[in-house]
């Protein structure tokens, strides 16, 4: 889930960036703090923006450098359980599925990615014995997380889920619709 987060900070602006309007130096200090940094509270922040309040400027004799006590916002991405999440294919391996969800990659175990025995052929397409379904790198899918870990805090693991009625490869999901309603109609 992506969130718009209020934020405050203690910012060192170095002398190289006095000759900038402060805000820029402000954000530019920011944006090289924060953005692409993983917390397990926050989630990943995607990027620093809008400073809304500046407090007055401190010089530290010996340092050189100009302190301000910053309110900002930003935006983040927290995977959290239970989330459908769309997300694109980026590589198939003979255990599984590796999808782009957000800024981060997720990963679907083979045997959750669909209700058939599924094999993995050399050309990296995961097929489907009795449905014929194929998956394969740049396919958009939905899933649903089933798994997180911060255990490296600067490489979480998502594990995710296609077998539930309403994830999957999008035509899957549009395959299934349509003969639900079919089936319906009869």
């Amino acid at each position: 889930m992506f969130y718009k987060v209020k934020m405050e900070d203690h910012v060192r602006v170095p002398p190289r960036l006095f000759n900038l309007d402060i805000k820029e130096a402000l954000l530019s200090v920011l944006e090289e703090k924060y953005e692409g940094l993983i917390d397990k509270d926050m989630g990943i922040v995607i990027k620093a923006f809008d400073i809304e309040n500046i407090g007055e400027g401190v010089i530290i004799p010996g340092d050189g450098a100009a302190y301000y006590d910053v309110t900002f916002d930003a935006i983040t991405f927290k995977p959290e359980l239970k989330e459908v999440v769309k997300g694109r294919v980026k590589d198939i391996q003979d255990f599984g599925a590796f999808l782009t969800i957000g800024p981060i990659e997720g990963m679907v175990h083979i045997g959750q990615i669909m209700d058939d025995h599924v094999s993995f052929s050399k050309e990296k397409v995961l097929v489907g014995k009795d449905t014929k379904r194929t998956l394969k790198v740049g396919d958009v899918c939905l899933a649903r997380i089933i798994a997180i870990s911060y255990k490296d805090p600067n490489n979480p693991k998502i594990g995710l889920t296609m077998r539930q009625e309403g994830l999957g490869k999008l035509e899957w999901i549009s395959e299934d619709k349509e003969n639900k309603n079919k089936k319906g109609k009869k």
